[in-house]
């Protein structure tokens, strides 16, 4: 005849192989909701890839050495030119 503490083992090793399985399926549904949620926000943002972002700091580099030479070149000029 089995006593308490058997069926208390019993149910116990018996719940605990549910739970696992019950763990692992809230974690997968979690990691699902949690993709579609990054994802949608991430649709709705302005991303650019990082070859585009690449290609726009060179440009923009390339830019402000044309800048900072049209600024040396102006100074210069000022100093043949004073307006003084």
């Amino acid at each position: 005849m089995k006593g308490p503490q058997d069926f208390f083992s019993q149910l116990q090793g018996q719940f605990g192989q549910f739970v696992p399985d019950m763990a692992r399926a809230a974690r997968e549904d979690f990691e699902a909701q949690a993709r579609a949620t990054v994802m949608t926000v991430m649709s709705r943002l302005e991303l650019v890839t990082r070859e585009e972002f690449d290609a726009q700091q060179a440009v923009l580099m390339k830019t402000r050495e044309k800048v900072e030479a049209l600024e040396k070149r102006v100074a210069d000029l000022e100093k043949q030119f004073p307006n003084n």
